[in-house]
């Protein structure tokens, strides 16, 4: 196994609330130690190549960490939470497993790399999601170890050819995509987090039904719309899942959000899954007059849009939760 000797930090900052702004400063922290910096807006989380870093702070890893994650809570008292390993794949999994205020740090020999991954539950490998792993399940495969003693040709029949190569290969610690550098996109996000660790299907649903109005009101009101839908789905043991997809055009109506959100959230397939948070994020947004709409001859369309109309004219007068969709709504008890 072939390990790179890059040494590549995941960083999660633990934001009060969603705040851009904040998240840019944040990322300006992390410029002042190296200017390899690749964001990460949908979860508040940035990759870090500390490689060159190292040499010229004349730090290890993990104190080079503790002094970023010092810097982000002095200077504007947020929280974050670590990981630092030779690949962004390793960093990003011991990431998920620290708690705030702390950095877990993986060697970069081929043994310390094993001895990480192997224990890790198999839903924790990027790439593998909630379906892909009961599918794995159903077959005695939990952990990664376990994938990563399975045949190539086994995995690609259980999972398909691009992803059971991909399994294959993370299982053993390959992965070679750089951290590039760039400006994070403009965006706009929401967040719902359940009083308790939520099983019930319909209640993510509503979930993400609220706020996919929420943002497709607050883009209106903006005059913005957005080109891709992000959905990040937070687990009880502080683990997630990401899933992005782009949209037919871009548009802030709430019922093509809707439509992507929902999409998002079946692909996951979370029938016994205990979230904590669901957060929608609408990406790459750009004003309103740049996009093109495709006209259409159904008259149900035009009415969807008319409502909408008159709901956002409600709201603007009379506050947000004077009118919407009443599928956003909690059921009276």
């Amino acid at each position: 196994m072939t390990i790179s000797p890059r040494t590549v930090m995941r960083i999660f900052f633990h934001l009060p609330e969603p705040d851009e702004e904040l998240y840019e400063q944040l990322l300006a922290v992390l410029e002042g130690i190296t200017p390899r910096v690749q964001p990460h807006p949908a979860d508040w989380s940035a990759d870090v190549d500390l490689t060159g870093a190292l040499r010229y702070w004349d730090r290890e890893a993990e104190g080079l960490a503790a002094v970023i994650r010092l810097r982000a809570l002095a200077l504007y008292g947020v929280q974050s939470s670590a990981g630092v390993g030779p690949s962004r794949m390793v960093a990003a999994m011991a990431a998920a497993l620290s708690p705030p205020g702390s950095t877990t740090v993986v060697g970069d020999s081929a043994y310390e790399v094993a001895a990480f991954l192997r224990p890790q539950r198999v839903a924790a490998l990027p790439g593998v999601g909630p379906a892909a792993a009961r599918s794995l399940s159903r077959y005695g495969i939990y952990k990664v170890g376990d994938i990563a003693d399975t045949p190539l040709t086994t995995l690609q029949r259980l999972l398909g050819a691009a992803a059971g190569r991909q399994a294959h290969d993370r299982s053993h610690g390959r992965d070679d995509r750089p951290v590039v550098p760039q400006v994070a996109p403009r965006s706009a996000s929401a967040e719902h987090r359940f009083d308790a660790d939520e099983l019930n299907p319909d209640q993510h649903h509503q979930a993400v039904l609220g706020l996919v109005d929420e943002l497709g009101a607050r883009m209106r009101t903006e005059n913005n719309v957005c080109c891709a839908i992000t959905l990040t789905v937070r687990y009880a043991d502080r683990s997630h899942t990401t899933r992005t997809r782009s949209l037919a055009e871009p548009t802030a109506h709430t019922p093509a959000l809707a439509d992507t959100g929902l999409a998002l959230l079946a692909s996951l397939g979370l029938q016994r899954a205990r979230v904590r948070a669901i957060s929608v994020r609408a990406e790459q947004l750009q004003p309103a007059e740049s996009a093109t709409h495709q006209l259409t001859l159904d008259p149900t369309d035009e009415r969807t849009r008319d409502l909408e109309a008159a709901i956002d004219r409600a709201r603007a007068r009379y506050g947000f939760r004077a009118a919407g969709p009443a599928s956003t709504y909690q059921r009276a008890s």
